[in-house]
């Protein structure tokens, strides 16, 4: 798989501090206990799996923190395309309710992780829990709703 795209810094600077306060300010709704910190690496990692998710050839599941912060970022509808068409593609918000199966849950998890690293980014073990484990949690599994990107090829 070949993906291109911008630096995860250069990507994570196409969100305004405004707009990165604002996703932490919604997501810290579900998740009380969010700092500012976390809330900023949170959306660091999003950045990587939508930048990841801009060039792949198949499609990619975020973790459920990660899905929190996308969701988040998805409703501010013009900030997103732009951040989007800065990628290069808009990475489409896809809910798969057909896709709850665990072990499916897991194994695309498992895929998304790969395909972040292979593309050079780190991944951040406190949004993507299960890493180099043959197992995860019932709270690593993609949203409740199954939710993926769409391929670019597609």
């Amino acid at each position: 798989m070949t993906i291109t795209h911008d630096s995860s810094t250069r990507a994570f600077e196409l969100i305004a501090p405004e707009i990165r306060a604002d996703l932490i300010a919604a997501v810290r709704e579900d998740w009380p206990d969010l700092s500012d910190d976390l809330g900023e690496r949170g959306v660091h990692q999003m950045v990587v799996f939508l930048a990841t998710s801009a060039g792949a050839d198949a499609p990619m599941t975020p973790s459920l923190r990660v899905d929190l912060f996308w969701h988040a970022f998805v409703l501010h509808t013009k900030r997103y395309a732009d951040f989007c068409t800065a990628l290069g593609a808009f990475v489409h918000h896809v809910p798969d309710p057909g896709a709850r199966n665990p072990a499916e849950a897991r194994a695309a998890l498992n895929r998304t992780r790969c395909a972040i690293s292979a593309a050079g980014y780190e991944i951040d073990p406190d949004f993507w829990p299960g890493e180099n484990t043959a197992d995860c949690s019932a709270d690593c599994s993609q949203c409740h709703a199954g939710c993926s990107d769409s391929p670019v090829n597609t």
